[in-house]
């Protein structure tokens, strides 16, 4: 059986479950169930899927009875399967940590009752994105989880959220348009969209409207992908929306870009014509993130310029173009992903916890709080690349790919990996120094929250001297358990994911490396696509 027939599941499983989430729109404990199990089952579907590319390669379904190039392919590789399961995890992890807020206060904060369909169209959108075979699909993917996440980053209809929202909307569409108008130009020269008949199609095209066509994807994939200079609008976008939307924005939505560039890169415009070009743009963009995340004090927009910056070690990687380069890059995506969404939702709790997720308000979270203290500490180092964790193994296979590479920009290109790896050491310890490490009384305006729970630092007492600012969530309560177990848990678990990604290094690196090779191959993805022999 060709188990590539299982891959629209990915897509119909959480299209369908949005709808049966919607119907039950009044019935909060049931849409969280539809929403928990639907994500399980398609997370167990997509394990599937990569155990068999892993061991047969590359597979593709036609759907509609329509074939190539004329009708909808979606393909399975290794890069994609393996997208699929990091995502499904992460997604999966997320919707449980919200799930645990909303019934912890169920305050305005929390998941409303249009999150949960939302959120599996979010789900839906991201898997039609790795799945597509087709640049129109591609695009189609895009447009369902940018429109889900519209909604989910405007959730509770604040004026910070609204302003935010404004401004992501106006970049996403103008992205989207670039990207639209970039297909219409390729069907205009080569009469298909299909990616496996344009791989044989582009190289017959004049080189300079090979160029202008690549350039014009590379600048619409490079604004979802948050690279520098298009990435002005994350930081003020992603950290205005609540907790767990801002996990899963983080961990997905830009790597769907980063997906999109390394496949239309190996696939469609094969070579090192514009490498230089991604090697300035991976270098700019690890260094002014990075450098960005130094001036901020909010711990959520400082982890929003480091998700930037690390956006450059996978351009780096792509920009280098060897199977070490981009299977590096691969393994980095699945570290990044992952270690990236666990700190997110510890600044969730963190904020929970201290009233605030501004450094210069919190102190002494380490002694009122160790386990959010343990939180905190293991993805923070992992994602400065403190060996032995995945982030160092990540950041070594990139450098040692520049080495091998040998040219003076490559040189320079792993000076500055080094670098910003350094600094985001500095960014990590500046948040440990100032909310774990000092006392709360050492703190510019500690939260009174800080100051008026028990001694294990779980439990909220209103009181009066509690303000009701600081406590308005809160209010008319006479307990709040700050650091719920609901939210806990799934933030233990992903952090353990982190973990498990040092002690499979091995067999992930093996899979990452088996994925570049095809990448840059192309002829498995042609000849799943069209038939073999159509590579010839």
């Amino acid at each position: 059986m060709n188990t590539a027939s299982l891959a629209p599941l990915a897509v119909v499983l959480p299209v369908l479950g949005a709808a049966l989430a919607f119907i039950l729109i009044r019935h909060q404990r049931s849409q969280r169930v539809v929403s928990i199990g639907v994500l399980s089952v398609t997370l167990l579907l997509e394990v599937v899927l990569l155990s068999s590319v892993w061991n047969s390669g590359a597979q593709a379904v036609n759907l509609g009875a329509w074939l190539p190039p004329f009708g909808i392919t979606m393909v399975v590789d290794q890069f994609s399967a393996l997208m699929l399961v990091v995502s499904s995890a992460i997604s999966l992890s997320v919707l449980i940590f919200a799930a645990g807020q909303g019934m912890a206060d169920g305050d305005e904060d929390g998941p409303i009752s249009i999150f949960h369909p939302t959120y599996l169209i979010l789900v839906a959108g991201v898997s039609n994105a790795f799945l597509a075979g087709d640049l129109f699909n591609l695009y189609v993917g895009f447009e369902i989880l940018l429109t889900a996440s519209y909604v989910l980053m405007t959730l509770g209809g604040t004026t910070p959220r609204i302003r935010a929202g404004v401004t992501y909307v106006v970049v996403s569409v103008v992205s989207s348009l670039l990207f639209l108008i970039s297909i219409a130009m390729i069907y205009a020269a080569t009469g298909t969209v299909n990616m496996a008949d344009l791989a044989l199609k582009l190289g017959d095209l004049d080189p300079a409207v090979q160029l202008m066509l690549h350039l014009m994807l590379l600048v619409a994939f490079g604004i979802k992908a948050a690279v520098f200079p298009l990435s002005f609008w994350l930081p003020d976008s992603y950290p205005t929306a609540p907790a767990p939307v801002t996990a899963v924005f983080a961990g997905l939505l830009t790597k769907v870009g980063v997906y999109a560039m390394v496949r239309t890169e190996t696939l469609l415009f094969p070579g090192d014509r514009i490498n230089t070009l991604l090697m300035v743009v991976a270098g700019l963009t690890m260094l002014v993130g990075i450098l960005g995340a130094l001036a901020q004090t909010d711990i959520k927009r400082m982890l929003s310029f480091t998700l930037v910056s690390h956006i450059g070690y996978m351009v780096f990687g792509l920009a280098v173009a060897t199977v070490l380069g981009i299977g590096s890059a691969v393994f980095y995506v699945v570290h990044h992903i992952t270690v990236q969404t666990s700190l997110f939702m510890v600044t969730g709790l963190i904020e929970r916890r201290g009233g605030t997720a501004n450094m210069d308000r919190l102190g002494g979270l380490a002694k009122l709080s160790p386990l959010l203290a343990v939180l905190y500490f293991i993805p923070a180092i992992n994602l400065a690349g403190i060996p032995p964790f995945s982030g160092f193994l990540g950041k070594l296979g990139l450098m040692q790919a520049g080495v091998e590479l040998g040219t003076p920009l490559a040189y320079i290109l792993v000076a500055a990996g080094a670098a910003t790896s350094l600094l985001t050491l500095l960014v990590m310890a500046r948040v440990w120094n100032r909310a774990f490490w000092r006392t709360p009384e050492d703190a510019v305006h500690p939260d009174p929250i800080l100051l008026a729970t028990s001694g294990d630092g779980s439990r909220l007492r209103n009181s009066e001297n509690v303000s009701e600012h600081s406590t308005g969530r809160f209010s008319g309560r006479d307990t709040v358990d700050l650091l719920p177990r609901t939210m806990v848990y799934p933030t233990v678990g992903l952090v353990a994911l982190g973990v498990a990604l040092t002690l499979a290094a091995g067999p992930l690196f093996s899979l990452s490396d088996g994925a570049a090779r095809d990448l840059l191959d192309r002829t498995p993805y042609i000849e799943a696509v069209l038939g073999e022999g159509a590579a010839e």
